[in-house]
């Protein structure tokens, strides 16, 4: 195997590959990143019996050949190189790496006892990346951390014709997101597949930089439990989770005994300095009143603070806290300069959506359900 590629796109491309890679595989092989030339591309791959990650080259002089080497070495190594164009050469078992004046070589690792990366599904459709990005980033952060509770670590996708929903919840709080999608098959029947959460998140951002995503689902037979996704020369797979995904519609309030109208910015910056003094797990206090939002909160040591905003409050007064962090998790995920939060008692779950247009001009169907923390008494 041998090609010369631009240093810059070589570290780009291990970079991104190298994603995928576990900290600690089960098997060494798991470690390296496969790199096969055919003809003019160099494709550059990740494994780790889950997630899978690929992005293809265009390189020069090149003589097929493929081989794998060490993930972490190998990305350290691109991204010091000296800008100028990189010569690579496999000779017997070592991989040598010529650039400028730097020259390396580095021992390769058995290319047949690396496991067979798995085929990208068959495409479901297609979806604006950026969009599909901002939508991914909203409902993440609702999902779990706890990997005793899988079916809380992912991310529900539902396709429905034109429609794709994206939903995520740790049991605390819950975000919704849906937008529109162009299906491969209009007449399709809807599907319901649970995707873990931060290979997700991963994928949505690092594939945002073309105008279109491809997602790719498994259906029957070999290869089940798969989905893909693709963008310009980039391609990354992973296991669905085999978990039932908790009935999260049945959370969601059908109608509210009040609403509050804030602007999103002034309520970030009021929720953060009165956390300043709260202890952990301790929550901020919200007082709706007419015309006002007034902040409180309290620590160790007698400490308090307070503060008062104006909104647009409608119902009877209204009491309720929250965790700090998930409060400004929903409020940051909005992407609009106001939000509206929809109430239905001081210790039922409150509803946060935005009110306006988000920072592209696009309409938001998105919803951020937040369980209040019971105050005493």
């Amino acid at each position: 195997m041998k090609f010369r590629v631009e240093r810059d796109a070589l570290a780009e491309a291990v970079a991104w590959a190298a994603r995928s890679l576990a900290t600690r595989p089960t098997i060494p092989v798991l470690a390296g990143l496969l790199l096969h030339v055919d003809g003019s591309t160099l494709a550059v791959s990740g494994f780790d019996l889950e997630a899978s990650t690929q992005v293809d080259v265009e390189i020069t002089g090149g003589v097929d050949g493929t081989a794998l080497v060490s993930g972490r070495l190998l990305a350290e190594i691109s991204k010091a190189l000296p800008p100028h164009p990189v010569d690579v050469t496999v000779d017997g078992a070592r991989l040598n790496i010529s650039c400028g004046a730097a020259k390396f070589s580095l021992p390769t690792m058995p290319v047949e006892d690396y496991p067979k990366l798995p085929s990208m599904p068959t495409t479901a459709g297609t979806v604006s990346s950026s969009a599909f990005a901002t939508a991914v980033a909203q409902v993440a952060i609702a999902a779990g951390r706890d990997d005793t509770l899988p079916m809380l670590t992912g991310v529900r996708l539902e396709i429905d014709g034109t429609r794709l929903t994206l939903a995520a919840t740790d049991r605390y709080r819950l975000a919704v997101r849906e937008l529109d999608w162009t299906p491969s098959d209009p007449n399709a029947e809807p599907i319901q597949v649970l995707v873990p959460a931060r290979a997700l998140a991963d994928a949505a951002r690092s594939l945002s930089h073309g105008d279109e995503m491809t997602v790719a689902l498994s259906s029957t037979g070999v290869g089940e439990g798969i989905i893909g996704f693709a963008g310009p020369g980039r391609r990354a797979t992973t296991r669905l989770l085999d978990a039932q995904f908790p009935p999260y519609r049945t959370l969601l309030p059908s109608d509210w005994s009040s609403t509050a109208e804030v602007v999103v910015s002034p309520l970030v910056e009021a929720v953060k300095r009165v956390a300043l003094v709260a202890d952990r797990g301790t929550p901020v206090r919200l007082e709706f009143g007419d015309g006002a939002v007034g902040l409180s909160a309290s620590g160790e040591n007698e400490s308090q603070a307070e503060e008062q905003l104006e909104v647009s409050y409608d119902g009877e007064s209204i009491t309720t806290a929250f965790n700090p962090q998930f409060l400004l998790d929903g409020l940051g995920a909005l992407d609009t300069s106001s939000a509206r939060l929809l109430f239905t008692s001081a210790n039922k779950p409150v509803v946060l959506r935005p009110t306006l247009e988000s920072s592209d001009g696009a309409a938001q169907e998105y919803t951020y359900l937040i369980m209040p923390v019971r105050l005493p008494g």
